[in-house]
């Protein structure tokens, strides 16, 4: 059980405080509740631009940095579709120098012409490097609009194309962060050796000063049901054949979602999962094959993904996963099987609870949830996922017609 505490400024900004008196190490986490899916159809990419823009210095302090390292703390960000997640660690006596570096740049960025075209060029260089000339680096670029005809997950956190930020106007860069980075769009989590009451004294003095921010309402259009099958082939010089299909499935938030999440984890997670033994191991069709759920936070996608052998035709390998998912779907899991990997999933938990760190992420993402002791209640959830509910989630995930299919050959 992970014991926190919380209060909201009068500025909106929502504070989470969890004590661990075992550390001299504090985290402290921000997250702002905007990703990809909040952006523009012809804007994308700005979120993930922000993660550049906001370590690139503010009115007051023109390196991030530098004074962060200065008192022996680092740092660094991610972008989802869903939020954008910030976070460092520092010793607890300079817990202050953390305060003020992030408040300030959520009170005041610096924006200019040259500091965005840097950031542009980064942006824009990572685009390609990891999406474009990278083996199978597109996947998702080509899978994610096949699967999404008008939810904005049709385009991954790095944008649709690279012309979106290239084309970035420093107004347009400004007018997305007074809309979304503010305290009234922002969760604050403190792990360490802290007391609540420090917490809120330097919340008051670092933060309660920043205007509070127009609320955002997100109206995101809906992904109505999937009700046909959908294909896209492509060939690419990649040095073996991959063929991905992804099953439409519930959000992250959903009562189901941990049944699908460990029915991903019986079909493809590890070398004893039923894809690694029947059509790796026995069959020996693929070098790999796996299955995992993207974990989104709205209705989301299960995925299974396989490597082919050079002998093995893109046919028999489609053959050969549909009859896997057939047969979990047609015969009864093995409780023994079901329970391997509940326990799994607990160690996973237990590990992930016994870092400041990962404990002030966990808590921010529940909360933006709508609850953060849902992590508290992380391991009943899966316990209570029973036999009957795999297999009953897999007879209507496993449909023909709830099926986006990428063959991405391999040119010969």
């Amino acid at each position: 059980m992970i014991k926190f505490e919380k209060f909201t400024l009068d500025n909106g900004l929502k504070v989470i405080v969890h004590q661990d008196t075992t550390t001299p190490i504090v985290a402290i986490n921000i997250a702002y509740n905007v990703g990809a899916k909040d952006e523009d159809n012809h804007r994308t990419g700005f979120a993930h631009l922000f993660e550049h823009l906001m370590f690139s210095g503010s009115v007051n302090i023109p390196e991030y940095d530098s004074p962060l390292q200065l008192v022996g703390g680092s740092n660094n960000a991610f972008t989802s579709q869903d939020y954008t997640n910030y976070y460092l660690t520092l010793p607890v006596a300079n817990i202050e120098t953390g305060f003020w570096l992030e408040s300030d740049r959520m009170l005041s960025l610096a924006f200019s012409e040259k500091g965005l075209e840097v950031q542009r060029k980064v942006v824009v260089e990572e685009f390609k490097e990891n999406y474009l000339n990278q083996p199978y680096g597109d996947v998702y670029l080509l899978l994610s609009p096949l699967i999404y005809k008008h939810h904005p997950y049709q385009w991954m956190t790095i944008g649709k194309e690279t012309s979106h930020i290239e084309q970035a106007t420093l107004e347009e860069v400004k007018a997305f962060f007074a809309k979304f980075y503010h305290p009234a769009n922002a969760i604050l989590t403190v792990s360490g050796d802290v007391s609540l009451q420090q917490i809120k004294d330097l919340c008051e003095k670092w933060f309660a000063p920043i205007p509070a921010g127009v609320a955002y309402v997100r109206n995101l259009p809906i992904e109505p049901p999937q009700k046909e099958a959908r294909y896209l082939e492509v060939e690419r010089e990649v040095p073996q054949s991959r063929i991905y299909k992804a099953y439409r499935m519930v959000g992250r938030d959903h009562k189901n979602y941990y049944i699908y999440d460990l029915l991903s984890d019986i079909l493809g997670n590890g070398e004893s999962s039923r894809l690694h033994q029947k059509l790796v191991k026995e069959l020996q069709l693929f070098t790999n094959a796996g299955a995992f759920v993207m974990g989104t936070i709205e209705d989301g996608i299960f995925i299974i993904t396989a490597t082919l052998k050079e002998s093995t035709s893109m046919e028999d390998a489609e053959k050969a996963i549909i009859t896997e998912l057939q047969q979990i779907a047609a015969h009864t899991i093995a409780s023994t099987e079901l329970q391997k990997v509940k326990n799994k999933a607990e160690t996973h938990v237990v590990l992930n609870s016994m870092k400041g760190l990962d404990i002030a992420q966990g808590l921010t993402y529940f909360e933006l949830l709508g609850d953060a002791n849902k992590l508290n209640e992380f391991s009943q959830a899966i316990e209570a996922v029973t036999v009957a509910e795999l297999q009953s989630i897999a007879q209507n995930l496993f449909q023909p017609t709830n099926c986006s299919t990428l063959y991405y050959k391999a040119k010969k």
